[in-house]
């Protein structure tokens, strides 16, 4: 948004300002229009030529103008020259220029409006939560399995924590999705009958490494960049392969240097028992957000925000590396 403000902020200053800036003004007759028409009116051609004289000696020359369609034979037209090359002329194009302006004017504001409601809501965050950014302790009980799953094929992506019976034990619940504003979520811990609001933000990625294959993906978690959010909050995470097979990365989570769960990725049939009804070819196909989940902890808000910052990256490692070539030659084992 901020670039395409930008873009049209300086085409319309362009065409204010300085598209005749220096040239010279001389009035023109339309003398010649064709039109090569299309299925799509708006891809319609149009070829205006005008008349007019400069110093006695008359000139024809073809318009150059973003809006030719607009013009009619026999119609005086107000166009611009350079001194030194009379034969080529422009128009003005106040009124589209002031649009695009307006457009890119808008655009700006749209974003600066945006930032300041982010940084407006995690404040009220804040203040209705002092502690809305901090995590429940460390609890540890008998090893289970769990799984975590992402709701596919809407803009409004959810997450959850399941046990092998589907029952939900944790879930983070889409709340108000904006194109460029966070987007709320309700994060629920069902075991704990806890409900808490968070803003996350819109998904970003950046080369990061071209000669290795690598991308940065990150995004915001109440106004903090995710990976060091949880670096704050003492998770590092070692990247391997799943079963060395390389398309399928697994993490080891550890909390203040202690392993506290180890996550593979998985088909979007996370339930071995749907896995097998979906035959082999399904799922030899790792899908993005589905992971199978081996812990002892019992609290599992951190945990939960560890792996949707997986899920929703593609990350392959806790720094928002995709790692893509290390992955493809098995050199991220523990990294």
């Amino acid at each position: 948004m901020v670039v395409m403000a930008i873009i049209a902020l300086a085409i319309g200053v362009n065409m204010v300002f300085f598209r005749t800036a220096g040239l010279d003004r001389a009035t023109a007759t339309v003398s010649h229009v064709e039109v090569e028409e299309a299925a799509d009116p708006e891809e319609t051609e149009y070829t205006v030529m005008v008349e007019y004289s400069i110093d006695g000696n008359a000139y024809t020359a073809e318009l150059d103008a973003s809006d030719l369609g607009k013009y009619e034979l026999g119609q005086t037209v107000e166009v611009y020259y350079d001194a030194a090359k009379p034969e080529i002329v422009k128009t003005r194009e106040l009124g589209f220029g002031l649009y695009v302006l307006i457009v890119g004017i808008a655009l700006l504001a749209w974003q600066v409006f945006d930032f300041i409601r982010g940084k407006k809501q995690v404040s009220e965050l804040k203040e209705a939560d002092p502690n809305f950014a901090s995590y429940m302790p460390s609890v540890k009980g008998d090893e289970r399995e769990l799984y975590f799953v992402s709701d596919r094929g809407t803009a409004k992506v959810g997450h959850r924590i399941e046990d092998a019976w589907g029952k939900v034990l944790f879930e983070g619940k889409v709340t108000k999705f904006t194109l460029s504003a966070p987007t709320g979520f309700d994060f629920i811990d069902h075991v704990n009958g806890q409900t808490r609001p968070h803003l996350v933000g819109h998904e970003e990625s950046a080369e990061y490494n071209s000669l290795l294959l690598d991308n940065y993906y990150t995004f915001t978690f109440d106004g903090e960049n995710i990976w060091d959010h949880l670096k704050r909050n003492g998770i590092t995470v070692k990247t391997g392969k799943v079963d060395g097979n390389i398309l399928w990365p697994q993490y080891r989570i550890f909390r203040d240097g202690e392993e506290i769960a180890l996550v593979k990725s998985s088909s979007m049939y996370v339930h071995e028992e749907e896995a097998e009804k979906h035959g082999k070819l399904v799922n030899a196909i790792p899908a993005q957000g589905y992971y199978r989940i081996w812990t002892r902890e019992q609290n599992l808000d951190l945990l939960f925000v560890t792996i949707m910052a997986f899920a929703r990256t593609g990350a392959n490692n806790d720094e928002g590396g995709s790692n893509a070539l290390n992955m493809l030659l098995g050199r991220n084992e523990d990294k």
